[in-house]
């Protein structure tokens, strides 16, 4: 994987607002926020996207996220939140390095989504659910 600009905050190289780390896991203010407190949570291994995290970094997230997340909405007296991953280019994923976005919700300050939905068919959707648990 590339160097990102992650791998250096990580490092020292690059300053940040720390809001949390561990052997695993870094957490730091994102400097281009969508709402105050917007914080993302990265883990130090140093993969693309979600489907290539160890099962060990994935778990200290998972650990760890929660805990942000209050912290985050105890400082910033926000009520409601995103937390928003995106893997790869075409799904937004600007730095190539797996991060999640804690974003605080004030009002119309934070993040906007447009939910576009499609056709269930069950019959389809009876073979995929098969075909996804046979990957498993």
């Amino acid at each position: 994987m590339s160097d990102t600009i992650f791998s250096k905050i990580i490092r020292g190289e690059i300053p940040s607002h720390k809001v949390y780390e561990d052997d695993k896991v870094f957490a730091f203010l994102d400097i281009g926020p969508l709402s105050k407190g917007h914080t993302l949570v990265i883990p130090k291994e140093a993969v693309p996207t979600l489907d290539r995290l160890s099962d060990e970094s994935a778990a200290a997230i998972g650990r760890v996220l929660p805990r942000i997340c209050r912290a985050v909405m105890k400082a910033t007296g926000a009520s409601d939140f995103n937390v928003l991953q995106n893997n790869g280019k075409s799904a937004h994923q600007v730095v190539m390095h797996v991060h999640f976005h804690i974003i605080p919700r004030f009002g119309e300050e934070g993040l906007g989504i447009e939910w576009n939905t499609t056709a269930f068919d069950h019959g389809a959707g009876a073979a995929l659910a098969k075909a996804i648990s046979a990957n498993l």
